[in-house]
């Protein structure tokens, strides 16, 4: 779904540590600096979506892999249709999350075992599972 070779990055304009550009997606381009409003887990706060005039919105996988769980975003049709958002979607890795929660994680070689903050489940996030995480939920 997402993280193909339809993504790019293409600097317009430089003025000292300053610069000007337009991201492509395989939901539209993103012209940067850009604000990205944050729909964390899948839906943003306060607001609908459709008044949103950023192309972008940001979710956060390690939030979304707990609930609602890739299973059902794989269901919907992806995170885009999920949410019924047409833009771009980017994800953060969800690292920040699990960090955070230092009683309740075990780093190894491998990667990070955390139990989850919701149900106490146990878990293990490596690199590779986060980026198929992405895929699968169509993240741009």
């Amino acid at each position: 779904m997402g993280l193909d070779s339809s993504v790019g990055f293409e600097v317009l304009q430089v003025e000292g540590a300053a610069r000007l550009g337009r991201l492509y997606t395989a939901h539209g381009v993103v012209p940067t600096p850009a604000f990205m409003p944050v729909a964390t887990q899948g839906s943003l706060r306060a607001f609908p979506h459709h008044l949103v005039s950023s192309p972008i919105l940001l979710a956060n996988t390690y939030h979304l892999y707990l609930r609602p769980g890739t299973a059902l975003l794989e269901a919907a049709g992806g995170l885009h249709a999920f949410m019924g958002w047409k833009g771009a979607l980017l994800t953060d890795s969800g690292g920040y999350q699990v960090f955070s929660l230092a009683s309740r994680r075990k780093l190894s070689p491998e990667g990070v075992l955390f139990a989850s903050h919701i149900d106490g489940s146990r878990h293990l996030l490596t690199p590779e599972k986060v980026v198929a995480i992405q895929r699968s939920i169509g993240s741009d």
